[in-house]
């Protein structure tokens, strides 16, 4: 996945976080080493790469098992732009089933007894996405033809005959649940959501649907609609700051299991317990279970685990009450699965740090498994890559900050680098390992990369999460000026080089650190971030419902906080802005809207300060086509190598 992948795909959104061959082998090779963090007097020769070639890699996303099994669809950018693929479980050459050449387009759902698929796209990255359906025959239709308005799918009903389908038609700010019929598309009201909850599951029977009421970014409860009584119960009343949302509704009991963090730290899955209004741990783990879910009749149970920056799946044979080993995909990190219909087979997503995200089948029995995807740019030797490594630091006040950091192989301390600090989104994103295609770019070309989780990050325990609340621009945003001065203090590391980059929140960060510290860093690129926290909280899209007003909890209230959030604005104290400053923005992006860009470049020229400047007039918030990822790239190097590689910087030392 490309640069703006810094967020976990299995996290829930917050506000600011970006949205989004040839034939594989039949069987996966065996995984090369990974090579330890090299000395820092022990330069390797490292084959330097264009933005082209490194383009050259593919991303995959959203697998899903045909009704037969014998075929995986997914979303792929093979082409430019996310269409929809099959490819055989044996493996063979993917098969591109969609062909859009403007709008990206996911699959989201394959028919439990035919061919047909549901995809879901939008226009321009403008997020007012639609539900289609394809038959075989290649023909497509708008299961939602609202003239405004967003609609999601949501699953198949447990017995075949209905899915259900999400839209804001009947109110901007709710979205309410359809069941339309698997044969005639023919729809019901099933929940009216008049809370402008979130919308999680509908249970087997259909006699409930699961909502996430969400209190603030942190604290939550889910609620049980009645669909014949229309009413709605909290399953999940609690005193203090608890997190519940979730994770699946069991197919055959109809048991909830829940995500929580309520009397702990991190993130377990729980059931109804005997005792009414009690809940029972199922799985704990020493970090955050940020998944969980069900195969189709409950034979199987899957969770992924986020530990210390890096994703796990864990496998539960429920018949037998075990764990399933998974010592036959090779070593890497895995963010998705998805079971086939028939329990049979399950399919991941699994990627390392210095190779691509691949979709890989394996059979349940036999244990076989099968690369079914070649993603890997055949111009680039991995060799020439690096692994993450994991440090810390203390902070200004004494926290400690986890980070992710990848050295160059050019990089030692008879030959210093320039070093970039990079921001993710959120709040309350991660920078989590894998490949980053664009992380990758820079330290090819001679960037130490410190991939920061600053206070306020997930993945790190209840209360790391909570730190940057009503603090941002405060805080958190020290936390990126000390790493700086940890960067600086590494042997390798040019300290009177060094660049904050960031985008969404990471791009406000960046915005922030150049207004409120512009001695800290020598530069700033800021791709879709906030300048003005008014105009934007005011304009969250209205689909997010209640999820708005946990937004104002964490960062501040227009209404009531205006001092304050001007004072945490960057726009309003653009003056201050005297290091050179990039900015890229989407012009149909419905979170963070142009005129935040647009007002932030106008008033840093009016300092003399150097300025550039790029919209991308068919993208919103995220990349979604790869030229103009590869445009974004490139001209992000060309402008950390003005100002942070002179002439002087980049002679290479005898």
């Amino acid at each position: 996945m490309h640069f703006w992948k810094s967020l976990s795909r299995v996290l829930a959104p917050t506000l600011l976080l970006p949205l989004l061959g040839a034939a594989p082998p039949a069987a996966p090779p065996a995984p090369k080493p990974a090579p330890a963090m090299k000395a820092a007097t022990a330069a390797r020769p490292s084959n330097q790469y264009s933005v082209e070639q490194f383009m050259g890699s593919t991303d995959v996303m959203a697998p899903v098992f045909t009704s037969d099994g014998k075929q995986l669809l997914f979303s792929s950018n093979a082409s430019g732009i996310f269409n929809v693929h099959s490819v055989p479980v044996g493996g063979g050459k993917p098969t591109a089933l969609t062909r859009s050449k403007t709008d990206s387009i996911r699959v989201v759902g394959a028919f439990p007894r035919d061919n047909r698929l549901l995809f879901e796209r939008d226009k321009g990255g403008d997020e007012q996405t639609h539900v289609f359906v394809r038959t075989p025959d290649g023909k497509e239709k708008d299961l939602t033809p609202m003239k405004k308005g967003v609609a999601h799918f949501l699953g198949f009903s447990q017995d075949d005959s209905a899915f259900y389908i999400t839209t804001n038609e009947r109110d901007p700010g709710a979205m309410d649940v359809y069941r339309h019929d698997a044969k005639t598309y023919a729809r019901t009201l099933l929940a009216q959501n008049d809370k402008g909850f979130g919308v999680a599951a509908v249970a087997p029977d259909e006699s409930w649907v699961a909502l996430e009421e969400a209190i603030t970014t942190s604290d939550g409860n889910v609620w049980r609609y009645d669909v014949a009584t229309k009413t709605l119960k909290n399953l999940t009343p609690h005193t203090g700051t608890a997190s519940y949302r979730v994770g699946d509704i069991h197919p055959v009991t109809g048991e909830p299991y829940l995500l929580t963090d309520d009397g702990s730290e991190f993130t377990r899955v729980v059931r109804p317990a005997k005792e009414a209004g009690k809940w029972e741990d199922v799985e704990k783990a020493d970090w955050d279970i940020v998944g969980t879910s069900f195969s189709h009749s409950g034979a199987f149970r899957d969770s992924i685990i986020n530990v210390d920056a890096g994703f796990e799946l864990r496998l539960h044979d429920l018949k037998t009450g075990t764990q399933v080993p998974l010592t036959q995909f090779p070593a890497g990190m895995i963010s998705q699965s998805v079971f086939s219909r028939d329990e049979k087979q399950l399919a991941v997503l699994l990627e390392t740090d210095r190779a691509s995200a691949n979709l890989y089948v394996q059979d349940l029995a036999t244990k076989k498994t099968t690369r079914v995807t070649d993603t890997m740019s055949r111009e680039l030797d991995s060799e020439d890559l690096v692994d993450a490594q994991v440090v810390r630091f203390k902070s200004f006040d004494g926290m400690e900050i986890p980070n992710l950091l990848f050295k160059p192989h050019q990089a030692t301390a008879q030959n210093k680098a320039p070093a970039i600090v990079y921001v993710h989104g959120g709040p309350g994103g991660e920078t989590t390992r894998g490949y980053n295609n664009f992380v990758q770019y820079l330290v090819n070309h001679g960037y130490v990369v410190l991939g920061i989780n600053n206070r306020g990050s997930s993945g790190y325990g209840k209360a790391f999460f909570k730190a940057d609340d009503q603090k941002h621009g405060k805080d958190p945003l020290r936390d990126c000026v000390e790493a700086r001065k940890y960067l600086a203090s590494l042997p390798y590391v040019d300290g009177s080089r060094v660049a904050i980059l960031g985008g969404s929140y990471g791009g406000y960060m960046v915005l922030a650190a150049l207004a409120f510290h512009p001695d800290a860093f020598d530069v700033g690129v800021d791709v879709f971030g906030v300048s003005n926290w008014l105009r934007t909280l005011k304009s969250m899209p209205p689909e997010w419902g209640a999820f708005r007003q946990a937004m104002m909890q964490e960062i501040g209230d227009p209404e009531k906080q205006e001092a304050m959030l001007k004072e945490i604005s960057p726009l309003f104290h653009a003056d201050k802005i005297k290091k050179p400053l990039f900015v890229v923005q989407g012009a149909n992006d419905p979170r963070v809207l142009q005129a935040e860009s647009d007002d932030m470049v106008a008033a840093v020229k009016k300092n003399g300060v150097p300025v550039e400047y790029l919209l991308l007039p068919d993208e919103g918030h995220g990349f979604k086509k790869k030229k103009n990822e590869a445009e974004v790239d490139r001209r992000t190097l060309e402008f950390l190598d003005r100002y942070l590689k002179p002439a002087t910087a980049t002679a290479p030392k005898p």
